[in-house]
C-alpha cells in the first residue's frame, strides 16, 4: 500500500507539473501560434489564458506591437552621381502572426535586410537636392515598397524616415557656395525690381508735376521747410533760375 501510494503521489505530482506547464497566459499585445504535431493551427491563440497540451502542442509567442528598426548607414550613389551615407528608421508591426512565423524564418532580420536594400535602391533614384529637400517623397516611396514586399509575411510597415544624409566635405563646400550664389542672385533680382518700381513711380510723379506746374513750387517750398528744421546748421539761399540765366548771358553779350 505504501508503494502504491508513493506511485500515485508521484503520478499526481508529475500531472500537476504537466498541467502547470500547459497553462499559458498570452498578453494583450501578443498572439500565440500553436503547432500541433508540427501542423499550424488555423488561428493564433490569445489574449488571455491558453491551454497548451505539451509535448503535442508547441506555442510560439509573437508581439503585435510596433517594432522600431534602425537601418544602419548605407553607401549610396545618388542619381546625379554624388556619393553619400544615408541611414533611416523603420516602424512596422505584425498583423498576421501565422504568416510571420510560417512564411519567413526570422521576420525581424528579413525586414532589416530588405530595408537596407531598398534604402540604397530608392535613394539612388533621386538627386542629392531632392533627397535633402524632399524627404517626405523619399520616405513615402520607401514605405510603399517595403509594405508591398513584407505583406506576404503578415507585416505592415507603418512609417519609414530617412534620419541623416552624410556627404563628403568637398560636396558640402560646393553646396555652400551654391547657396551663397543663389542668395546673391535673389538679392540682385530684388534690388533690380526695386529700381524698376522706383523708376515707374518717378515717371508717374513727373507726369503729375507736368500736368500741374504749381505743384512744383509747392514741392520746392516743402523741401525748404524740411531743410530749415530747428537746430540745423545748413543755410539755404533760394535763387531764381531765370536770374542765374541772365547772369550767364552777360559775358557773352559783352564779348560781342
Amino acid at each position: 500500500m505504501n508503494f502504491a501510494m508513493t506511485v500515485v503521489g508521484i503520478a499526481v505530482f508529475i500531472f500537476l507539473i504537466w498541467l502547470f506547464n500547459c497553462i499559458n497566459v498570452i498578453k494583450e499585445w501578443e498572439r500565440g501560434v500553436v503547432l500541433r504535431l508540427g501542423r499550424m493551427m488555423p488561428a493564433p491563440k490569445g489574449p488571455g489564458l491558453v491551454l497548451i497540451f505539451s509535448p503535442i502542442d508547441k506555442l510560439i509567442r509573437v508581439s503585435l506591437r510596433v517594432e522600431t528598426l534602425d537601418v544602419p548607414p548605407q553607401d549610396v550613389i545618388t542619381k546625379d552621381n554624388v556619393s553619400a551615407k544615408v541611414n533611416a528608421v523603420c516602424y512596422f508591426r505584425v498583423v498576421d502572426a501565422n504568416l510571420a512565423i510560417s512564411q519567413v524564418q526570422n521576420y525581424l532580420y528579413a525586414t532589416s535586410q530588405l530595408a537596407q536594400t531598398n534604402l540604397r535602391s530608392v535613394v539612388g533614384q533621386f538627386e542629392l537636392d531632392d533627397v535633402l529637400s524632399e524627404r517626405e517623397k523619399v520616405n513615402s516611396k520607401l514605405q510603399t515598397i517595403l509594405d508591398l514586399d513584407t505583406e506576404p509575411w503578415g507585416i505592415k510597415v507603418t512609417k519609414v524616415e530617412v534620419k541623416q544624409v552624410d556627404i563628403p566635405d568637398n560636396m558640402q563646400r560646393a553646396i555652400a557656395r551654391q547657396a551663397e550664389a543663389e542668395r546673391e542672385r535673389r538679392a540682385k533680382i530684388i534690388n533690380a525690381d526695386g529700381e524698376l518700381q522706383a523708376s515707374a513711380k518717378l515717371a508717374e510723379a513727373a507726369e503729375a508735376l507736368q500736368r500741374q506746374p504749381v505743384s512744383v513750387q509747392l514741392r520746392y517750398l516743402q523741401t525748404l521747410q524740411e531743410i530749415g528744421t530747428e537746430k540745423n546748421t545748413t543755410v539755404i539761399f533760394p535763387v531764381p533760375i531765370d536770374l542765374v540765366g541772365q547772369w550767364l548771358k552777360l559775358p557773352a553779350a559783352g564779348g560781342k
